[in-house]
């Protein structure tokens, strides 16, 4: 008895060999299974003819018949095919067709139409692809031989018997044509899905080491990345920005979505509205770059500057964005420790600085005291006293990013030609041609003396920053009640990098840097602080080598 494994393991095995593809089997199994349609076929002939026709087994033409089928079968599973030249099992169907000629001869009084059995060999003859001008004229000499040989042999050789039995080779032959035609569209198609296998192939190898690369190149980046599709799903995370996820997740929930992080504004505390949270921007498809916000809470919270670039698919609409998250923490917390010393040594000049001005003015105060000269050159320690107790207390409002102001009614244009009077003397040791378009009179609302500090500094700049002479034009107009306010030279100008930087506190370019134009590059900031104050907007515009033009906005 059977074990039952053991059947199970040999039925799958079956199985199997019929289950694959004919093209994944060995090349003798091949033969073995073209061969196996004509052999049953044969041995359900001579079962026919045991059982009804038992005479025609004593034959001896239809027993070479039977001998030589089962002959051909042992010689397909026996003969090594792959050792020999790769068409040479094609001798198997001529010599089926030789064969049934003898079965055909042999049982003819037994069963009539065994002749139609030689459509089997010419199947395999075109069907295997190989040489189809020889496999459709073997398709029909095949038969042909078969009909007309047995004529020749017993002398009947007659123009009607000629021509009586020659349908069933013109048949064949248009069976061998059509499967020949389609083996050929079929091999045609092979090879093209072959090709484009191939070609897929190749595809998914570049596409795998490239995305091999990319996460290599993602996990070893020192900023955290995301991608969003454009329903804010998102599609890929780096290592570093997984990091900064587990940062703003609040410790009661595994599983937040983006209003329940904890994202933090420029001050710490103050939770960023859903809107104006940095993968939701994103998911709007907003191009922006490094907005500043703080996640997570307690001594872990950290600073990140964040941007994002929107994709597109090929039509050109949204389709996700990818989001840079940048730890700036250690630099934002420097700029603190800078802004907390500039304010601790202005506090510590102002003390002395406030006692020197007293002095110098009860000194000054006293009529008997000073001769003329002495009394001259106190003055000018006075006017530099004071002028630098006024850096101090603007390095002081600065820090604190509170500038007073008291607004009242000034002519602006009056105080454009003070500034403008003042500057001649430089501008003329300098050689530079100053001038002025302004009407008789522009009233605005604004803080005299800090609008003509801005003044002061912006046409200081313009002489200054023009070295080798040129041109320095002042202007100033109204416009749907916006007083404006221009200053226009012709000098070093700047770049597009040092345009973006022009206005941060301590900030020089570096062609001035690298010459001896003197500076601390507080002048900007304070300047841009002072109209800001007044609820208006300075802008600069800037080429190297072409000069720069300052332009301040401000209501009247």
């Amino acid at each position: 008895m059977t074990h039952p494994s053991t059947w199970d393991i040999g039925d799958k095995k079956k199985l199997l060999v019929f289950q694959r593809s004919f093209h994944e089997h060995t090349l003798r199994m091949r033969v073995v299974l073209s061969q196996l349609p004509l052999s049953v076929c044969v041995c359900l002939s001579a079962i026919l003819v045991w059982l009804f026709f038992p005479a025609t087994l004593e034959n001896p033409l239809f027993l070479i018949f039977l001998l030589s089928q089962a002959f051909l079968l042992a010689v397909c599973i026996v003969v090594p095919w792959h050792r020999l030249p790769f068409a040479s099992f094609l001798v198997i169907p001529i010599l089926d067709m030789v064969s049934i000629g003898f079965g055909r001869e042999g049982g003819q009084e037994a069963l009539t139409g065994l002749s139609v059995l030689v459509v089997l060999p010419v199947i395999w003859l075109c069907a295997s692809g190989l040489y189809p001008r020889l496999a459709i004229a073997m398709s029909f000499l095949g038969p042909l031989g078969i009909v007309w040989v047995p004529l020749f042999l017993g002398g009947a050789v007659t123009e009607q018997a000629l021509t009586k039995p020659l349908l069933f080779p013109i048949l064949i032959l248009g069976i061998g044509v059509s499967v020949s035609v389609l083996t050929l569209s079929m091999v045609r198609q092979q090879r093209a899905l072959e090709q484009k296998d191939e070609a897929l192939k190749e595809a998914l190898d570049v596409s795998t080491k490239q995305e091999r690369l990319l996460n290599t190149v993602m996990e070893a980046l020192p900023l955290g990345v995301v991608a969003v599709d454009g329903e804010g799903h998102d599609i890929l995370m780096n290592r570093r920005q997984r990091q900064t996820h587990t940062l703003a997740t609040p410790p009661d929930n595994d599983d937040p979505n983006e209003s329940q992080l904890l994202v933090f504004d420029t001050d710490r505390t103050t939770p960023l509205p859903a809107d104006r949270r940095p993968v939701r921007r994103a998911v709007l498809g907003e191009r922006f770059t490094d907005q500043l916000v703080w996640l997570g809470a307690g001594p872990e919270q950290r600073a990140f500057t964040t941007s994002a670039r929107p994709m597109v698919d090929d039509a050109g609409k949204f389709a996700g964005s990818v989001v840079v998250f940048s730890d700036v923490t250690d630099l934002v917390n420097a700029l603190a420790a800078k802004d907390d010393f500039v304010a601790n040594v202005s506090h510590e000049f102002r003390t002395p600085l406030t006692s020197i001005l007293g002095y110098v003015e009860l000194i000054l105060d006293d009529p008997d005291v000073l001769d003329g000269r002495s009394r001259e050159q106190l003055d000018i320690v006075r006017r530099n006293a004071e002028r630098l107790l006024t850096l101090v207390s603007d390095l002081l409002a600065v820090r604190s990013g509170q500038i007073a102001i008291q607004p009242h009614a000034v002519d602006v244009a009056e105080l454009v030609r003070g500034s403008v009077t003042s500057a001649e003397p430089r501008a003329a040791k300098a050689g530079i041609r100053l001038s002025m378009d302004l009407p008789d009179a522009l009233e605005a609302h604004v803080d005299s003396s800090r609008i003509a500090q801005v003044l002061d500094n912006l046409v200081s700049n313009a002489i200054k920053y023009s070295p080798d002479g040129g041109d320095v034009e002042v202007a100033a107009w109204e416009d749907q009640d916006f007083v404006f306010c221009r200053v226009t030279d012709t000098g070093m100008g700047m770049n597009e990098e040092e345009q973006a930087e022009a206005f941060t506190k301590f900030f020089r370019a570096g062609g001035v840097r690298n010459s001896t134009i003197p500076g601390v590059g507080l002048g900007l900031p304070i300047s841009k602080a002072i109209v800001e104050a007044h609820g208006g907007t300075i802008t600069l515009e800037s080429e190297p080598g072409r000069g720069t033009t300052f332009t301040v906005k401000m209501p009247a």
